[in-house]
């Protein structure tokens, strides 16, 4: 009985677990790692440009790039139909220092460079208002009646080729009284060389002999007597502009439109000023005179969905900037060291060197001078953790007197582009270091720091550098990570 009782709860244990896993089996399976993670929603292109900035603040904007689904592309050349799209009119850049904003550009113009080779062909001209200050209100006035144009009645306007004055218009003047016929026998007029819609009535002495001047053709009643200036054929109103677009403004303004004129660069449609009277030497005189104008370089974005703007500057505690900075220029004093050894064990001389005793220990290579050292350091991960940009020029020290020459390059100049981070130990780790000098641009270009921006819109910044190779100038954009620095767009070598 008791066997019988224990199997009979055994089989219907069985049968419960059964049912229990086909109950299981039924359901769908969930995979791990089958759910898909949202993707990230793009919020459109961004243009990333740089204002020059003159010392008499006139400023210009130069297109760098423009990211569209993860990927930069060039913005000179981006939907370039012909004006690039990152140069379309009304387009507004933020410009930003440090990732702070610091105003607004509005892209009111193009121009393309007029050599075939420039570094910049293409820059954008338009208005730049500093954060915190109002746009000057400056209205387009324009005439009542426009010249040529008679708008009497409600009539539309119409072109008039004659006067409009009821005594020149036959149309206008008042018919002679039907009491008597008139006795004034008709004026035949006289050729005259002043061209048609021109023309106006001779002037009568007043009471003192002086002849009174003359009121404007087709000027209405109360207008001052002064005559009209020409116009210009770009100030016409017959309604064709450049590139056979009609300009839908009405009357002549009395203020002139703006104009840029930027030396090398011209307008589409217009004639190039190299062709206009042009020598040799005007391209060579423009831009040797541009180059004495100090330019600041600032970074600017344009894009209509982004992040806010968020500052990256990093705040040091009360002496420990100077602390650092003297670590960096003896790291950046052996980096130069180390470049100008290389180069000597690299150079055969022409003669071979003389032999020197075992004994004899080789002479101490001489410590660099450093010139123009500059230190940014910027929190770009957010998290308070300092990366640091140095860059310098050097040169050796030249032989003391009595003493034979250290080297036969010693008055070589070089350059150094040098970014560390601490690491938990709170030491230097290097991410980038470059030296080089004018012979070796091929192999390492020469870095000029502009300013960390958030290129990418993700909210953290990355590096900015003019860099100037033996191909020429372009852009460089790098990402600072924990090993290294990645480079994300390079002008002069797109991928």
């Amino acid at each position: 009985m008791e066997l019988g009782a224990l199997l009979a709860g055994a089989i219907a244990i069985l049968i419960f677990l059964a049912g229990a896993v086909a109950a299981q089996e039924g359901r769908p399976q969930i995979t791990p790692g089958e759910h898909k993670a949202a993707k990230k929603k793009e919020f459109g292109p961004r243009a990333l440009a740089v204002l020059r900035i003159t010392s008499t603040g006139k400023a210009t904007l130069v297109p760098i790039t423009i990211l569209l689904d993860g990927k930069f592309y060039d913005a000179s050349a981006y939907k370039a139909a012909p004006v690039p799209m990152a140069l379309d009119t009304g387009i507004i850049y933020e410009g930003e220092s440090t990732g702070s904003s610091l105003g607004l550009f509005t892209v009111d113009g193009a121009l393309h460079s007029n050599a075939a080779s420039s570094q910049t062909p293409w820059i954008g001209t338009g208005s730049w208002v500093l954060a915190g200050k109002e746009t000057a209100k400056k209205t387009m006035k324009a005439e009542n009646v426009p010249v040529g144009i008679d708008n009497s009645g409600d009539a539309p306007p119409r072109l008039t080729r004659g006067s409009s004055n009821s005594s020149d218009n036959p149309k206008n003047s008042a018919p002679p009284s039907s009491g008597s016929p008139s006795t004034t026998p008709p004026t035949t007029p006289t050729p005259s060389t002043t061209p048609p819609g021109t023309g106006s009535k001779p002037s009568q002495p007043n009471s003192t002999g002086s002849t009174p001047a003359s009121p404007p053709v087709n000027a209405p009643a109360g207008s001052p007597t002064k005559e009209p200036a020409k116009e210009k054929d770009s100030d016409s109103n017959s309604g064709a502009g450049d590139n056979n677009r009609p300009r839908l403004r009405r009357g002549k303004p009395v203020d002139p439109l703006p104009d840029e004129e930027v030396p090398g660069y011209s307008k589409i449609g217009a004639t190039p000023a190299s062709t206009v009277a042009a020598t040799p030497g005007d391209a060579t005189k423009s831009a040797a005179s541009s180059a004495l104008v100090p330019v600041q370089l600032i970074p600017a974005i344009s894009d209509a969905g982004g992040p806010e703007p968020r500052s990256f500057t990093f705040e040091w505690l009360k002496g420990e900037e100077d602390e650092r900075r003297m670590q960096v220029i003896a790291l950046a004093k052996q980096e130069i060291s180390a470049y100008v050894a290389a180069q000597r064990k690299a150079n055969i001389p022409a003669k071979p060197p003389a032999k020197t005793s075992a004994r004899s220990k080789p002479p101490r290579p001489a410590e660099p001078i450093l010139e123009n050292p500059l230190m940014v350091t910027y929190d770009l991960w957010t998290n308070n953790q300092p990366v640091i940009v140095f860059s310098a020029d050097a040169h050796l020290p030249s032989a003391a007197a009595g003493s034979p020459a250290p080297a036969a390059n010693a008055d070589m100049q070089y350059s150094i582009t040098l970014v560390v981070r601490t690491d938990i130990y709170n030491n230097l780790h290097k991410l980038y270091v470059g030296v080089t000098d004018k012979y070796h641009l091929d192999l390492t270009p020469r870095l000029q720091l502009v300013d960390a921006v958030d290129a990418d819109g993700d909210g953290r910044g990355e590096l900015l550098f003019r860099e100037t190779s033996d191909s020429g100038a372009g852009w460089l954009i790098y990402r600072a990570t924990t090993d290294k620095l990645w480079k994300l767009f390079d002008s002069l070598n797109p991928e």
